[in-house]
């Protein structure tokens, strides 16, 4: 516990100035985490990201993170759209699986091209979400970590009934609900603060949609680590884990937030 918190504590005074800054330097940021993040799961596949199929995913990654504001422009010049270029992607893939004789297979094209949209799509609306506000990215990222440290503390204290044993054996419906709950008094925290809300209601809709989205993104990945056999993503964050244990909730709630036109 004492690692994880020191851990956090460094990982915070670094991310945070970023967040509030924002800018080139942010989106530099976001690149980085993405590239880490595909990195673990490729990994996880036993597919190395010095490659062929790597340096595609990575390439088709890289044009999926493109903020709205260049991507419009540039895409426009090949004349290409960003599902276009990944309909691209997806048929060099598995035009690779004959070039190497089913050495990389029809499964390993399918989750190299889902591993690049699960990291890319989540991370794009994490630079988006900052060209529009700060008080959204603000408000994601204390969504996540309180519903996160809510449904912990929740779970310890009056976590008696298991939540989904198969996938995480230590996560209770107490600390599902706790998470929740937590979550809500951020939002109002937030809305007190810096009024950014319509209403109390939108408000609450949407924290609740968030906070158990989160919970379900944790979920999402630690089914993956599961499958694969994988105790974290990786060792970037002592104590943590990798880029993907710290922010596979945010991978769902921040497109969410968009999705449901929150942003």
């Amino acid at each position: 516990m004492k690692q994880r918190i020191i851990t956090g504590a460094v990982a915070a005074a670094f991310f945070v100035p970023i967040v509030l800054y924002g800018g080139l330097i942010f989106n530099i940021l976001i690149y980085a985490m993405a590239t880490i993040g595909l990195f673990e799961l490729l990994r996880m596949k036993g597919i190395k990201l010095v490659s062929p199929a790597g340096l595609i995913s990575l390439l088709l990654l890289y044009l999926l993170l493109l903020p709205s504001s260049i991507s419009n422009d540039l895409l426009n010049a090949t004349g290409h759209s960003k599902l276009e270029w990944l309909f691209v992607a997806a048929f060099v893939l598995l035009i690779y699986t004959v070039l190497v004789k089913n050495h990389f297979t029809f499964d390993d094209a399918a989750f190299t091209l889902f591993a690049t949209l699960y990291v890319g799509i989540g991370f794009y609306y994490f630079i988006e979400t900052r060209s529009i506000g700060l008080t959204y990215v603000i408000f994601a990222l204390l969504v996540v970590w309180t519903t996160d440290s809510g449904a912990y503390f929740t779970g310890r204290r009056f976590g008696k009934r298991k939540l989904w044993p198969e996938i995480s054996p230590n996560k209770t419906i107490e600390g599902f609900a706790g998470g929740i709950v937590w979550a809500l008094i951020t939002a109002f925290i937030i809305q007190w603060i810096s009024p950014f809300s319509s209403s109390y209601l939108v408000l609450i809709g949407i924290t609740i949609a968030a906070s158990i989205f989160g919970q379900l993104g944790d979920l999402v990945e630690s089914a993956i680590k599961r499958h694969y056999n994988v105790k974290d993503s990786g060792k970037l964050l002592p104590g943590h884990g990798g880029i993907l244990d710290r922010f596979d909730s945010l991978l769902f709630v921040i497109p969410l937030l968009h999705f449901l036109h929150f942003v």
